[in-house]
């Protein structure tokens, strides 16, 4: 039994090792499109959703990494022919992750991310068209899991996390004011990603 025990050890130490001073790449991708009808008033509505999450960093340390990251998302929304909804939204920044290995297949970790925003909401209507633009900067806590299914590359599991973003609002009515958002989703959302230490 000790000489398991001690076998384990190594294999979790030579693990943790092998991935000091790597580059670490990873990413998630998503879309997703539904389309609701009502014959009674006949009316139709159309809504499709797409968004990258990119990410690149450096382990520094056997349980620390840091690096730059990236989200795009993009929502449209058709409610009549002379009705849409355009919600974009593009930021940039830099994360530090923390990671602590379970066993030579899992490891538990969360992502500590910060950095710039911009959002830009389009309204279009048989009246003319109206926005609200926004930027500012965000913050998150993503705690995750992740799997190694063969020599760095895996799969990783999250369930939510923390979020804070501070915006600058300016609408089409030449009017401005700042928002503040806080979010706590833990255990509300799922996320599949990969990623691949070099």
């Amino acid at each position: 039994m000790k000489k398991m025990l001690l076998i384990l050890a190594l294999a979790l130490c030579s693990y943790a090792n092998a991935q000091k001073g790597s580059i670490l790449v990873m990413g998630s991708v998503s879309f997703d499109s539904q389309k609701n009808s009502d014959s009674r008033l006949n009316l139709e509505s159309k809504q499709t959703g797409f968004a990258i999450q990119p990410k690149i960093g450096y382990q520094f340390h056997e349980n620390w990494t840091a690096g730059v990251e990236g989200n795009f998302r993009s929502i449209n929304q058709n409610f009549l022919e002379e009705s849409k909804y355009k919600d974009r939204v593009y930021g940039f920044g830099g994360f530090l992750r923390y990671t602590r290995p379970l066993s030579s297949i899992f490891s538990a970790y969360a992502d500590f991310g910060v950095g710039y925003q911009n959002r830009k909401e389009t309204n279009t209507i048989s009246t003319g068209q109206f926005y609200n633009d926004s930027d500012g900067i965000y913050a998150s806590i993503t705690p995750a899991i992740f799997i190694n299914i063969s020599k760095g590359f895996g799969l990783n599991f999250n369930i939510g996390g923390i979020n804070y973003t501070a915006l600058n609002n300016d609408t089409t009515s030449g009017s401005s004011y700042k928002s503040k958002a806080f979010g706590f989703n833990l255990g509300q959302s799922f996320a599949i990603g990969i990623s691949k230490n070099f």
